[in-house]
């Protein structure tokens, strides 16, 4: 990545990739949930509230339109896609997270939990890799210095 835009969007992709799989190894074989797995359910939330609301966000209302102007607007009609289809997700996820970090579980509810956020999982892995595949490289070319030098205070001033 050249742009400082595409390293932020690069760093969070990272540490959002290494969370999930501290989630994915924790709860995939979990028969409840324990201390240790609610504490690191509350960070995934907060992480998915992150990722959902503030990341997706700047995506949607900075890149994808700068993208199809470009030309590339497949790559932004698949991402758009695909995020739509993790809200969606993550709005049925996210409340039963929010319960069973703060220790309100029964078997039914951790089932479901367990489900919905291994799903959450493999949808957020695969989007990750193709935006940094397919997308981020493409801001190079996209942004100028100037710009992407806005972008990126922007994107910082709302962490």
């Amino acid at each position: 990545m050249n742009t400082q835009t595409g390293r932020m969007l690069d760093e969070e992709h990272r540490a959002n990739l290494a969370l999930l799989e501290r989630m994915e190894r924790a709860i995939a074989g979990a028969p409840e949930a324990t201390p240790e797995l609610r504490k690191l359910l509350g960070e995934f939330t907060r992480s998915m509230e992150v990722d959902i609301g503030r990341h997706f966000q700047f995506e949607e209302q900075q890149l994808f339109s700068r993208l199809e102007e470009s030309g590339d607007g497949a790559i932004a009609g698949l991402m758009r896609e695909e995020h739509d289809a993790i809200r969606e997700v993550a709005e049925e996820l996210l409340p039963l997270a929010r319960e069973v970090a703060g220790g309100m579980v029964d078997e039914e509810a951790w089932d479901r939990l367990r489900l919905g956020t291994l799903e959450l999982i493999e949808r957020q892995v695969s989007h990750i890799q193709k935006e940094t595949m397919a997308m981020l490289p493409l801001l190079d070319d996209l942004l100028d210095p100037e710009t992407d030098g806005e972008l990126a205070l922007d994107y910082a001033a709302t962490a």
